[in-house]
């Protein structure tokens, strides 16, 4: 490697601050060298003009000492000038590309370390202007955003290892017992060995669901919806299940509510998921209530239990992914935890959102959820729809 490729590389390998701070010391040198040109070629002669106006002979004694005058004035002055204003420009770019290359080596380092799974790496912001503060919080957004969801497929990954490994386990068992001699295929057995492989099916359609339901934006079919309508359906499709486990469950819907956009099958998913939770979370004898009410602006769905209630600490976690109260009590009714976190992606699809309230265990909770009547950019909805209660 030659001397002009070696020095054409470590320029390359110098850091942005000193390639800036070369930089402005390249034009310092070029305003030096172009003002003492300028006031060494083109001062002298204007001076002698002005001299011999001023009726100073030509090669005179007094010329001579006049043009010496000036040019030790020229070199002082000027030259004092350019050599101060050429050290505080200095100075100032030296501080300047300092700080931004700190601010610069900062964010690359932090990038190489979020490259290497530290999400928790942060930067802080370099006060060089908004553009760079700009970028420092997008950087910061950007390692939250991807700490989140590592720590969501950590806890995923951990979730649905949980979750299989029961039933697997019953299933394991039963069949080298079947293998043993120690049970027999008999229909005790089988109901047993059908049982987990539903609830493995179940868990697979649930988390299918949920996946779907994140995505739904793209897949959903938007129309003009009666309430009632969507009430009395969630309510019928419930009713058995409801009766079987001698739970009463009701509708208050007044006569005229809004007509709502939306995906008729994902609100009826919505409203399912909510009652289902409720069914599960409210023992026998208790009760059920589906209630709507409507603004200018949005629609509320609300389902209203008298069940076990909600401790305060659980309702921000409702609605994560494999989130339960009760682990055991939530998988001896077959939940996954899953139900309510589909719930709200739906909502959230739909413009809207769904909240839980509880007063404490044994209170009973009540499920809000509250969505736009109308699409962005829709003026005015169709007109409000007529409908008597929803049956009982």
């Amino acid at each position: 490697m030659d001397t002009t490729e070696r020095g054409g590389w470590s320029l390359r390998r110098r850091g942005i601050g000193t390639r800036l701070l070369l930089a402005q010391a390249m034009v310092l040198a070029a305003g030096t060298a172009t003002t003492w040109i300028v006031a060494a070629v083109v001062g002298p002669p204007l001076f002698r003009e002005h001299l011999h106006r001023a009726g100073v002979s030509h090669d005179s004694l007094e010329q001579f000492h006049a043009e010496e005058a000036y040019r030790y004035a020229t070199v002082f002055s000027v030259g004092g000038a350019l050599a101060v204003s050429a050290l505080a420009a200095l100075a100032v770019s030296w501080y300047v590309s300092r700080r931004l290359q700190r601010s610069v080596t900062e964010v690359a380092s932090a990038a190489t370390a979020v490259a290497h799974g530290r999400y928790g790496t942060r930067v802080s912001s370099p006060r060089l202007g908004d553009d760079f503060d700009t970028l420092a919080e997008a950087f910061n957004q950007m390692a939250a955003r991807l700490q989140t969801v590592d720590a969501t497929r950590r806890q995923l990954f951990g979730d649905l290892a949980h979750e299989i490994r029961t039933p697997v386990a019953v299933l394991e068992a039963y069949l080298e017992a079947l293998e043993d001699g120690v049970r027999s295929l008999n229909p005790a057995t089988t109901m047993m060995l059908r049982e987990q492989t539903r609830r493995l099916v179940r868990f697979s359609e649930d988390v299918a669901a949920l996946a779907q339901a994140e995505e739904s934006s793209a897949s959903m079919a938007f129309t003009w919806i009666d309430p009632h309508e969507l009430v009395a359906n969630a309510v019928a499709a419930a009713q058995e299940s409801y009766r079987d486990k001698q739970v009463a469950l009701a509708a208050a819907v007044p006569d005229v509510l809004p007509r709502l956009w939306g995906d008729p099958q994902r609100l009826a998913q919505i409203l399912g998921n909510v009652l289902d939770n409720a069914l599960r979370h409210t023992p026998e004898h208790g009760h059920v209530e589906v209630r709507a009410d409507a603004s200018r602006d949005h629609l509320t769905l609300q389902v209203v239990d008298t069940g076990d209630g909600i401790p305060a600490e659980h309702l921000p976690h409702l609605f994560e992914r494999f989130y339960r109260i009760d682990a055991a009590r939530s998988r001896k009714h077959g939940g996954a935890g899953i139900g309510l976190a589909i719930a709200k992606a739906l909502a959230e699809a739909h413009g809207g959102h769904i909240t839980a309230t509880s007063d404490g265990p044994g209170t009973g909770a009540t499920f809000t959820i509250t969505l736009p009547v109308r699409p962005a950019g829709t003026v005015q909805a169709p007109s409000a729809t007529n409908g008597s209660t929803a049956a009982r």
